[in-house]
Protein backbone atom coordinates (compact mmCIF):
# COMPACT_ATOMS: atom_id res chain seq x y z
CA UNK A 1 0.00 0.00 0.00
CA UNK A 2 1.43 3.36 -1.03
CA UNK A 3 1.72 5.93 1.74
CA UNK A 4 3.03 9.46 1.88
CA UNK A 5 3.63 10.67 5.42
CA UNK A 6 4.37 14.32 6.13
CA UNK A 7 6.18 15.51 9.24
CA UNK A 8 7.92 18.59 10.58
CA UNK A 9 4.97 20.91 10.96
CA UNK A 10 4.38 23.01 14.06
CA UNK A 11 4.03 26.46 15.53
CA UNK A 12 6.66 29.07 14.71
CA UNK A 13 6.95 32.84 14.86
CA UNK A 14 7.00 34.90 11.69
CA UNK A 15 10.55 35.09 10.39
CA UNK A 16 11.30 31.61 11.65
CA UNK A 17 11.95 28.44 9.68
CA UNK A 18 10.63 24.92 9.40
CA UNK A 19 11.61 21.95 7.30
CA UNK A 20 8.85 19.59 6.23
CA UNK A 21 9.55 16.01 5.22
CA UNK A 22 7.44 13.62 3.20
CA UNK A 23 8.45 9.98 3.45
CA UNK A 24 7.02 7.60 0.87
CA UNK A 25 6.52 3.88 1.40
CA UNK A 26 4.96 1.02 -0.50
CA UNK A 27 6.83 1.81 -3.72
CA UNK A 28 9.77 3.87 -4.91
CA UNK A 29 9.14 7.37 -6.25
CA UNK A 30 12.72 7.91 -7.39
CA UNK A 31 11.56 8.23 -11.03
CA UNK A 32 8.49 10.37 -10.27
CA UNK A 33 7.85 14.05 -9.77
CA UNK A 34 6.69 15.16 -6.35
CA UNK A 35 5.12 18.32 -5.01
CA UNK A 36 3.88 20.27 -2.00
CA UNK A 37 0.48 21.92 -1.71
CA UNK A 38 -1.22 23.75 1.14
CA UNK A 39 -4.70 24.63 2.29
CA UNK A 40 -5.44 27.52 4.63
CA UNK A 41 -8.70 27.69 6.62
CA UNK A 42 -11.60 28.71 4.40
CA UNK A 43 -9.48 28.60 1.25
CA UNK A 44 -8.94 26.18 -1.60
CA UNK A 45 -5.89 23.99 -1.74
CA UNK A 46 -3.05 25.70 -3.60
CA UNK A 47 0.17 24.64 -5.24
CA UNK A 48 3.38 25.48 -3.38
CA UNK A 49 6.33 23.78 -5.12
CA UNK A 50 7.25 20.79 -7.27
CA UNK A 51 10.38 18.88 -8.15
CA UNK A 52 11.37 16.64 -11.01
CA UNK A 53 12.34 13.01 -10.49
CA UNK A 54 16.04 13.88 -10.60
CA UNK A 55 15.76 16.96 -8.43
CA UNK A 56 17.32 19.13 -11.13
CA UNK A 57 14.02 20.78 -12.01
CA UNK A 58 11.97 22.80 -9.52
CA UNK A 59 8.95 25.09 -9.78
CA UNK A 60 7.51 27.46 -7.15
CA UNK A 61 4.39 29.46 -6.59
CA UNK A 62 5.11 33.18 -6.76
CA UNK A 63 4.00 33.57 -3.15
CA UNK A 64 6.84 31.37 -1.86
CA UNK A 65 9.58 31.96 -4.43
CA UNK A 66 12.83 32.95 -2.74
CA UNK A 67 11.60 31.80 0.70
CA UNK A 68 10.87 28.08 0.22
CA UNK A 69 13.17 25.39 -1.18
CA UNK A 70 12.03 21.97 -2.33
CA UNK A 71 14.53 19.10 -2.47
CA UNK A 72 14.53 15.33 -2.48
CA UNK A 73 16.61 12.33 -1.45
CA UNK A 74 15.75 9.43 -3.73
CA UNK A 75 17.77 6.98 -1.66
CA UNK A 76 15.46 7.77 1.26
CA UNK A 77 12.33 8.06 -0.90
CA UNK A 78 11.75 11.43 0.75
CA UNK A 79 11.00 14.98 -0.38
CA UNK A 80 11.60 18.07 1.73
CA UNK A 81 10.34 21.63 1.94
CA UNK A 82 12.56 24.18 3.68
CA UNK A 83 10.52 27.24 4.60
CA UNK A 84 11.29 30.75 5.82
CA UNK A 85 7.90 31.74 7.13
CA UNK A 86 5.39 34.58 7.16
CA UNK A 87 2.04 34.63 8.95
CA UNK A 88 0.20 34.09 5.65
CA UNK A 89 1.94 30.71 5.25
CA UNK A 90 -0.30 29.22 7.95
CA UNK A 91 -1.98 26.16 6.43
CA UNK A 92 -2.07 22.39 6.30
CA UNK A 93 0.73 21.27 4.00
CA UNK A 94 0.29 18.21 1.79
CA UNK A 95 2.80 16.13 -0.11
CA UNK A 96 1.88 14.68 -3.49
CA UNK A 97 3.52 12.26 -5.91
CA UNK A 98 3.09 11.49 -9.59
CA UNK A 99 2.54 8.10 -11.19
CA UNK A 100 4.28 8.88 -14.49
CA UNK A 101 7.99 8.06 -14.59
CA UNK A 102 10.49 10.60 -15.92
CA UNK A 103 7.63 12.95 -16.72
CA UNK A 104 7.34 16.73 -16.86
CA UNK A 105 4.09 17.18 -14.94
CA UNK A 106 6.08 18.98 -12.24
CA UNK A 107 6.10 22.01 -14.60
CA UNK A 108 2.29 22.34 -14.32
CA UNK A 109 1.05 23.80 -11.00
CA UNK A 110 -2.51 22.66 -11.86
CA UNK A 111 -1.59 19.02 -12.46
CA UNK A 112 -3.74 16.57 -10.48
CA UNK A 113 -1.31 14.32 -8.64
CA UNK A 114 -2.59 10.78 -8.00
CA UNK A 115 -0.94 10.18 -4.61
CA UNK A 116 -1.44 12.35 -1.54
CA UNK A 117 -0.38 12.44 2.08
CA UNK A 118 -2.60 13.29 5.04
CA UNK A 119 -1.03 16.66 5.70
CA UNK A 120 0.87 18.44 8.46
CA UNK A 121 -0.20 21.67 10.16
CA UNK A 122 2.02 24.73 9.95
CA UNK A 123 1.02 27.70 12.09
CA UNK A 124 2.94 30.96 11.89
CA UNK A 125 2.28 33.57 14.57
CA UNK A 126 2.76 37.23 13.77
Amino acid sequence: QVQLVESGGGLVQAGGSLRLSCAASGRSFSTNAMAWFRQAPGKEREFVASISWSGRGTYYADSVKGRFTISRDNARNTVYLQMNLKAEDTAVYYCAADLESYGSNWRDPRYEYPYWGQGTQVTVSS
